[in-house]
């Protein structure tokens, strides 16, 4: 139970990041990870509601901070 909710806490996170690194933007980065967790949802494995609530909440941090990152890289070139 406390493993989910750390992974809960971080994966969304970093996978919003690995995504917009892959695909050069933040919005594309942000709706796979978020269909990642429906599809996630949609099977059953996460069965706690703050499982989810946490994973929503790292999920808009990770679009945050992966639109921070977006605007840096273009004000350098």
């Amino acid at each position: 139970m406390l493993l989910k909710a750390i992974l809960a806490i971080f994966l969304p996170f970093l996978l919003v990041l690995l995504f917009t690194r892959v695909t050069y933007n933040h919005y594309v980065g942000t709706v796979l990870t978020a269909a990642l967790l429906i599809v996630s949802y949609y099977k059953g494995y996460s069965d706690f509601t703050y499982v989810i609530i946490l994973d929503l909440l790292s999920l808009a941090v990770g679009f945050i901070y992966a639109r921070k990152m977006a605007m840096q890289v273009r004000k350098k070139s």
